[in-house]
């Protein structure tokens, strides 16, 4: 089955503050491109990890700091381009299972940041298909604003692994963009977390 975005009514950059305003004790990795940048946008802090350049690989950077802070909720925040990248993350994730971790994709069926074109989710690849059979334990489809707080409190009460594909409008919003030093951001997130730089 074919879908597209053409319908959704999510807006993006609205949608990742309220999660984030949300669970703000929760540790951030974000996806490259729109995604560092709402998150970014909904307010810098020494929790959020941004990836520059690291397409695919913000899901599973998220399963290793969640396997390694399980007292704390970590939240990927990625676009579905970077997740494409990374199916074979889902697989690890799923035979894992931390129960503090949720993948959080940002689905506008299209690769914003190489000129819009329609990414495999708009031409019938479901994520959340793909993530349930890698037997991750809790998949959420959302198609409305409203299920944001739904949502942040799965990521705050830490009970199961997720993965929630969230369809957004595929708009081309301003540009906020994180330090892009990655020493600064590492030793940041290490300092956030009480260790020392490395």
């Amino acid at each position: 089955m074919r879908r597209t975005n053409a319908v959704a009514t999510i807006d993006r950059r609205a949608f990742v503050s309220r999660l984030l305003a949300a669970c703000p004790q929760s540790l951030v990795i974000t996806g490259l491109g729109s995604s560092s940048y709402d998150v970014f946008a909904a307010g810098d802090r020494p929790e959020n990890f941004y990836l520059w350049g690291a397409m695919g690989g913000a899901a599973v950077v998220g399963l290793g700091l969640a396997l390694a802070q399980p007292e704390r909720s970590v939240v990927v925040i990625t676009g579905d381009g970077e997740q494409l990248m990374g199916l074979g993350a889902l697989s690890t994730i799923g035979a894992q299972q931390p129960v503090n971790l949720s993948i959080v994709v940002l689905d506008n069926g299209h690769f914003g940041e190489t000129g819009m074109q329609p990414s495999h989710t708009s031409l019938g690849t479901s994520l959340s298909a793909v993530a349930r059979g890698c037997g991750i334990g809790n998949i959420v489809e959302i198609d409305e604003m409203d299920s944001v707080e739904s949502l942040a409190q799965v990521v705050n009460s830490r009970q199961d692994c997720t993965f929630a594909q969230v369809h957004i409008r595929a708009d081309e919003l301003p540009r906020a963009l994180p330090p892009r030093d990655g020493v600064y951001l590492k030793n940041r997130f290490r300092a956030a977390l009480g260790l020392a730089p490395f």
